[in-house]
């Protein structure tokens, strides 16, 4: 299995930390962001990582190198000087992918879920790493059933991780799915995942988990601190 880690965003509300570092760059309980899933990714057994860029791209390459420090080999999709949202970037990062079933994780979020535990096949098209909802985000994203399985509404909304598990199928009628969306009529496509996921739900094809442990979407430059003091006071001393 392969995986991607999304890091193309532009930070804008992390600004003005993110005028100078790309966001999963940032330092968050000494280590930076994406350090956290390269560890986890390369602990389940994973060789190869795909980390698709935009926003200060060449520092990607310049700090991680070409992933051996970490047991990894990386690659980099870039995306050009405009992100080209979630849906596009891993349609932008497919030829690297190739054709198995891959973990997909958003490079600026912090979460103790233990990837190993995901289906590296999933029953259907997608499965889906589900969480409380956050202050910020009280209306969540997708309800979760009793049987696992996603639907894009419900009485037990809960909100994307940002983490999961793709079947590449899941973008073969990305464009019926899209439509007119602007942007996606480029020559490198810009449109965003949850349609697609909300078609997979409506085909019964997407499944999900619970993760009631510690998430944080790393947003704001407070909950980057609050997360950073939080991990600083758990980790055990030298």
């Amino acid at each position: 299995m392969k995986a991607l880690i999304f890091a193309a965003g532009l930070g804008e509300r992390m600004r003005p930390l993110t005028d100078h570092t790309p966001k999963p760059l940032l330092q968050v309980g000494g280590k930076r962001l994406i350090v956290w899933h390269l560890k986890k990714l390369a602990s389940m057994g994973i060789t190869d990582v795909v980390i698709n860029t935009s926003w200060l791209a060449d520092q990607f390459p310049s700090t991680l190198g070409d992933g051996a420090d970490f047991g990894l080999r990386l690659h980099y999709s870039y995306e050009g000087p405009s992100p080209l949202e979630t849906g596009g970037g891993m349609w932008n990062a497919m030829t690297l992918l190739g054709n198995a079933p891959f973990l997909a994780v958003n490079g600026d979020i912090w979460c103790d879920a233990d990837f190993s535990q995901l289906p590296r096949e999933p029953e259907g098209l997608t499965h889906l790493v589900m969480v409380d909802n956050p202050a910020h985000h009280l209306k969540g994203d997708f309800a979760l059933d009793e049987s696992g399985r996603l639907h894009s509404t419900g009485d037990m909304r809960l909100t994307f991780s940002g983490i999961g598990v793709y079947r590449p199928q899941l973008l073969d009628d990305w464009r019926d799915v899209i439509g007119d969306t602007p942007g996606a009529d480029q020559t490198a496509p810009r449109f965003q995942l949850a349609p697609l996921l909300r078609a997979a739900m409506a085909k019964g094809m997407a499944t999900g988990t619970h993760h009631q442990g510690l998430w944080t979407d790393v947003g704001t430059p407070q909950r980057l601190a609050e997360l950073d003091a939080r991990l600083i006071a758990t980790q055990p001393a030298d």
